[in-house]
């Protein structure tokens, strides 16, 4: 087995048990490997560091999959690691039941590059690194073992396989196409997920939770909902009692599906939803000249900073979206606000928002900080984990 040698004093991150080695971080590597395979990792004095999958198009070099040297990276060790993440989720009541769940959450369950939603009797998976690739097959196996599910369906076709020189891959790696729209009910609603087609795996577990805060703060309140996607906060906004919702987003195609999810749940009133095709942006400030008020604003955009190197431009972002909803809110009005952006921490949004609302005029607290859910949890050792940070805010 090859050996990668990290450079003096570049071991610490992954004695503290942080998964990634950066390409500025290696010395040499004996021997030879290719993309995915196992090497030994060693600090420059000879320290045993662990096991992991090499990448050598990456900068990322190598993300560890054991930091024992003598543990043997195998297909066993995928069953272990696998049935360990299905398990986790198992043991916490609030999971139990939810037909739409995540199942592995990457380096934050031990399986770097590795994510897994479960949506009924599917289970999508996506690889996003050299090393998950190489065990693709042992990956899927201990899935099917560990949940009974009936097919696996791989979306491995995210913007950061690109980085590891791996090209995009989709298709069913277990069971067959299911006869129709694969459909979840969550927290008493039906919704399909387009796994073929739809973002991420489909859909975005990590706000199941926020999604029912909403439909908890709605019941006789007007409600904006922006960069809507399929409906998800909207529909709980109408099942929670509110009074009015409109959402917006620019994709033709995710307002029909948000469509489609509404008439999939008669007992939502229809009548006070309303979908429109619209950039956000431009969408808002036609609002707030026309004098539109709200009670309740959901900005929920999409990644404005992959990396901390588009954090400028994405705060920039950030900050006109936030500074155009505190100005469309009713005094006591609600503001539920929120980053994926990695490149974006939790101070920094913060600040962001803080700052829209003192050049929107308006004085506003924080209520709560909102996160991910618990399927999705973050390693104390690898915060990159931790995307999703979000502020619900209200005008005082």
């Amino acid at each position: 087995m090859a050996e990668l040698i990290l450079k003096a004093d570049k071991e610490r991150s992954a004695m503290r048990h942080h998964p990634w080695i950066f390409e500025g971080s290696v010395d040499t590597l004996k021997g030879r490997a290719r993309a995915g395979d196992t090497v030994d990792v060693f600090a420059h004095d000879g320290r045993p560091l662990g096991r992991a999958a090499f990448s050598p198009h990456s900068q990322i070099r190598a993300r560890l999959w054991s930091f024992d040297i003598e543990e043997t990276i195998d297909h066993a060790f995928f069953k272990r690691r696998v049935a360990a993440a299905v398990a986790a989720r198992e043991a916490l009541p609030e999971l139990r039941g939810q037909q739409g769940l995540r199942l592995i959450h990457g380096e934050s369950d031990g399986l770097p590059g590795v994510i897994a939603d479960r949506y009924g009797e599917t289970v999508v998976l996506q690889l996003n690194s050299a090393g998950a690739e190489k065990w693709r097959d042992a990956i899927a196996a201990a899935l099917v073992q560990a949940t009974g599910c009936v097919r696996v369906f791989e979306r491995s076709d995210s913007d950061v396989r690109g980085l590891e020189g791996l090209q995009a891959r989709t298709g069913f790696l277990h069971g067959e196409e299911p006869g129709g729209p694969v459909a979840i009910e969550e927290y008493g609603l039906r919704l399909e997920v387009d796994i073929a087609g739809g973002h991420k795996t489909g859909f975005y577990l990590d706000q199941r939770e926020n999604r029912r805060l909403v439909r908890e703060l709605s019941a006789g309140r007007s409600v904006l909902n922006c960069f809507c996607y399929t409906g998800g906060f909207s529909l709980q906004a109408l099942a929670g009692g509110a009074s009015q919702v409109l959402s917006i987003d620019s994709s033709g195609a995710a307002l029909e599906s948000a469509r489609r999810n509404l008439a999939l749940n008669p007992q939502l009133p229809a009548k006070r939803a309303e979908w429109r095709d619209a950039d956000v942006f431009e969408e808002l400030r036609v609002l707030k000249k026309s004098g539109a008020r709200f009670d309740l604003i959901v900005l929920d955009p999409p990644k404005f900073a992959p990396s901390a190197a588009h954090a400028g431009r994405a705060a920039r972002a950030y900050k006109d979206i936030n500074l155009l909803g505190f100005r469309l809110l009713n005094p006591g009005g609600l503001l539920m606000t929120y980053s994926c952006s990695g490149g974006i921490g939790q101070e920094l949004f913060q600040k962001i928002v803080a700052g829209a609302a003192a050049d929107a005029g308006a004085d506003a607290r924080i209520l709560r900080r909102l996160g991910a859910a618990a399927d999705h949890p973050v390693a104390l050792a690898f915060p990159e984990g931790e995307y999703l940070k979000g502020l619900l805010c209200q005008v005082v």
